[in-house]
């Protein structure tokens, strides 16, 4: 079940609001938890298990992977994290702040994903979806290409063949 919560992304939740999060799932509030979740709200970007592994075990190297991964996935049932998969099969997680949506560009060539946030294309979407009679739950935008690096080295790959 996801939870409604209020955080802003970059801030440190209060560990009381995540116990009581968490309380209403029937779990208990661990001090790893808290830890993780810590470092997981405090960065940037869409990362990895291992990145966010990494992270945590500069901090706390009593904190397993196993650990991490399970936190992950019930901060994510929570509400807290956002999972991604993007072309590359790889599952990468950010912070779900509420109320926050941007859509993502993600290179072919190098796997840069940079995010975009577009009031007129969002307004687009809602324009569409009422006009076919559609309520909008939940949406996600992913465009695949080239960065500009990628793509010049392309453009300057085919010259030369």
């Amino acid at each position: 079940m996801k939870l409604k919560f209020n955080f802003k992304k970059g801030n440190a939740m209060e560990s009381n609001q995540f116990k009581t999060l968490i309380s209403e799932e029937g779990l208990k509030s661990t001090r790893q938890r808290v830890e993780i979740l810590d470092i997981f709200l405090n960065s940037t970007g869409h990362q990895n298990l291992a990145e966010i592994y990494a992270r945590v075990a500069k901090t706390n190297p009593k904190i397993g992977y196993t650990t991490v991964y399970r936190t992950l996935k019930l901060l994510t049932r929570l509400g807290l994290a956002a999972q991604r998969k993007f072309a590359d099969g790889e599952t990468r997680y950010e912070s779900a702040a509420e109320g926050t949506h941007h859509d993502h560009l993600i290179c072919l060539g190098c796997g840069k994903i940079l995010e975009f946030e577009d009031d007129g294309l969002e307004s687009l979407q809602h324009r569409i979806a009422r006009r076919h009679g559609f309520k909008i739950f939940h949406h996600r935008m992913e465009l695949y290409g080239y960065c500009s690096p990628c793509a010049h080295k392309k453009t300057r790959i085919r010259r030369k063949g």
